[in-house]
């Protein structure tokens, strides 16, 4: 491969050789642990995903231009290319909104990075299991440092899950293909000549909301490749004229967080995972509804409120309710006013709450009664707190704040709640059948002891329960 000149980006050099260079036995333990839970809630997430809507039409699009390949499709277990099951199983995981989410950089990461690995695994045929497990922590590394660095790129219209992963899924694919750090640079290089994603899709309420994941996934399997075989990208990708920090983000970035104790220090360790299947910035706002059920608010009692949330959070979930949406899934996972109305209803949030016919039920029809409001004393771009003021039919008034946010490494989700959630994923989705799921559970949480990673993905289609009657 060519050299660079002098000219190029010691931004992207250096990240790119300390990315390379970062071994599993470098990874601490904590970081390793907190990385198998998260591959363990992914998978589970992904097996929920077999009727989520999008993803029958997302494979039946697909598979009429495969013709098999090396790299497995989970939700219906045909073969294809590594970039199309990168691009399959990563929307996948993103298809329920149930994936986890860096709060602070506002990305979901596991949804993209897994299923790059998984696919870039597929086509080595032989990768141990800690050798995948370094790589998607590397990759997730990678991107909460992105998001963290373009700390207002939600803000700016951005959709930095889909914008910013085709450069992680690039750095993970990259270190299962065990690329050197000069195919390293290049393939972060083509990995941002394909990035796209803006949050338009959430706007207009649009299934390509679940593929922005999957085109990231995609690209940077693609551009590890590409990168390997030789092809060469632009190397001053983040703060060229046109590159990621001028062009993209406006100036608005903190580059120090991309490079500053990278390989040693670990911002992996602030995920959250998500205990609500819909939209991260609806989440104070579903506890707040528990906690008001709890205290034997019903919704007849609500004449009217207002749900105040920071500027970004009310930009992506301020919409007002409507029950007649064309498309009411991903209308109401983005909906503060609906998460609220149906917790409050029900005390629980699941995956059966954003189905269409509980969305357009009458008793939560009280959603509509519901305004949003940017509150003047949280931060524009924090995610967590929120408040609701209503106002009662008998007149009295009710007004209750929250600042933190469960799944947050703050307000943890618990190991039993954890564990309910990947079993009852996998119950949705795939069937109950205990002992499939069962040793899928420990495969996932035990992928470094693995000696070939593929066992994931095997022991995955093991738990289809349809496909071994078939």
């Amino acid at each position: 491969m060519t050299p660079e000149p002098s000219s190029s980006s010691p931004i992207g050099r250096a990240i790119a050789t300390a990315l390379t260079a970062i071994r599993y036995e470098d990874i601490p333990e904590d970081v390793l642990a907190t990385t198998r839970a998260f591959v363990l809630d992914t998978i589970g997430v992904i097996g929920a995903a077999t009727h989520a809507p999008g993803m029958e039409n997302l494979l039946a699009a697909l598979g009429e231009w495969e013709l098999g390949g090396s790299a497995t499709l989970l939700l219906n277990g045909r073969t294809a290319n590594p970039a199309t099951a990168a691009l399959a199983n990563a929307a996948a995981a993103h298809s329920l909104d149930f994936d986890d989410q860096h709060d602070p950089a506002r990305v979901h990461v596991f949804c993209v990075v897994l299923p790059a690995v998984l696919a870039a695994v597929e086509a080595e045929e032989m990768v141990h299991g800690r050798d995948a497990l370094a790589a998607i922590a590397v990759g997730v590394e990678l991107f909460c440092r992105l998001g963290l660095a373009c700390y207002n790129s939600l803000g700016k219209g951005w959709h930095p899950t889909t914008a910013l992963g085709s450069l992680a899924a690039a750095a993970a694919a990259g270190k299962v293909l065990k690329l050197d750090a000069e195919q390293m640079v290049h393939a972060l290089g083509i990995a941002f000549v394909q990035m796209s994603g803006t949050t338009q899709f959430i706007a207009d309420g649009a299934l390509a909301k679940r593929l922005g994941p999957g085109f990231a996934a995609r690209n940077g399997v693609l551009a590890a490749q590409m990168a390997r075989h030789g092809l060469t990208g632009p190397w001053r990708f983040l703060e060229g004229e046109a590159g990621l920090f001028n062009l993209h983000e406006r100036g608005e970035v903190r580059p120090e967080i991309l490079t500053d104790g990278l390989g040693t220090e670990w911002h992996l360790r602030d995920l959250s995972m998500k205990p609500y299947p819909c939209c991260r910035c609806t989440h104070t706002v579903i506890e707040l509804a528990r906690d008001l059920r709890r205290e034997g608010l019903t919704g007849d009692d609500i004449e009217s409120g207002t749900i105040e949330l920071g500027r970004v959070n009310r930009q992506i979930v301020g919409a007002a309710f409507d029950r007649s949406h064309p498309n009411p899934v991903v209308h109401a996972q983005f909906n503060a006013a609906y998460t609220f109305a149906a917790a409050l209803r029900d005390g629980e949030v699941t995956i059966p709450t954003f189905l269409p016919e509980r969305i357009r039920a009458a008793d939560v029809a009280f959603a509509a009664r519901l305004e949003t409001r940017e509150a003047a004393d949280f931060e524009p771009t924090a995610i967590a707190p929120a408040r609701v003021r209503l106002q009662l039919r008998d007149g009295s008034t009710i007004e209750s704040t929250r600042l933190t946010i469960k799944g947050a490494p703050n307000d943890p989700m618990s190991e039993a709640e954890v564990l309910a959630k990947f079993r009852n994923c996998l119950n949705w989705g795939l069937g109950e059948d205990a002992a499939a799921i069962a040793a899928l559970e420990r495969i996932a949480l035990h992928l470094d002891e693995q000696e070939d990673a593929r066992d994931l993905v095997r022991s995955f289609l093991a738990c289809r329960t349809e496909a071994r009657a078939a």
